[in-house]
């Protein structure tokens, strides 16, 4: 019987795919580069900022110069994480059902640290007990680290939890915990990427992870 459910963060419980881009092509413009699309941006996240920065700009980019994109891209973002972003349908209501039912949940995200707790205040009411994002003393996902470390603070184990995301990073991360993975199908990555990483249960609709809870009580 499973009692915590981790959660990954941007396009999993929150859509924030607007701002990442809007970000992104302030950070880029600012710099003399073309903007990229919203596709284009979906395909670069995962990985952190720092990553979506590397794959943002042309190939072959001055490291310095990357580094100055980040730096704009950093500083806007601060400003602007929450213009346009909002829950996924059905999301608060999920995490409220969840509470109610005594499970214990967490977000694990490759967010800087500083937001993941800001956008949890923000649009969950601080309804996660547990949220951690990227920082210099844990290492990002995939690596299991911030997955042991939410684990721990919630006083469990791993045979207790499972690991819900949206993307092959959180496939890799979910594997690399020891966990279940449940993938959602409405986040950045397609159906078709998460069965080829190996994700065996997929879910649509957040209550549609309830049946996978029950099932296996």
């Amino acid at each position: 019987m499973y009692k915590l459910i981790i959660f990954d963060l941007d396009g999993t419980i929150l859509n924030t795919l607007e701002d990442l881009a809007d970000s992104t092509n302030y950070a880029l413009v600012m710099n003399g580069f073309s903007k990229r699309t919203i596709e284009e941006v979906r395909t670069f996240v995962g990985n952190g900022i720092g990553k979506l920065i590397e794959r943002a700009v042309p190939a072959g980019t001055d490291a310095e110069v990357v580094n100055k994109v980040l730096a704009d891209f950093t500083e806007y973002y601060g400003k602007h994480c929450a213009d346009k972003t909002r829950p996924y349908d059905g999301i608060l209501e999920l995490i409220k059902s969840l509470l109610e039912q005594k499970y214990r949940i967490a977000i694990v995200s490759n967010k800087f640290d500083m937001a993941v707790k800001e956008l949890n205040d923000m649009y969950f009411e601080g309804l996660f007990p547990v949220a951690i994002g990227a920082s210099e003393t844990v290492a990002k996902k995939p690596e299991p680290d911030a997955v042991f470390e939410a684990i721990k603070q919630l006083r469990t184990s791993r045979e207790y939890a499972i690991y819900v995301g949206d993307s092959d990073v959180d496939v890799m991360t979910a594997k690399n915990s020891g966990l279940p993975f449940v993938g959602v199908t409405w986040g950045f990555r397609d159906e078709a990427l998460l069965r080829k990483m190996g994700a065996k249960h997929l879910i649509h609709e957040p209550k549609q992870l309830f049946e996978f809870l029950v099932q296996r009580k």
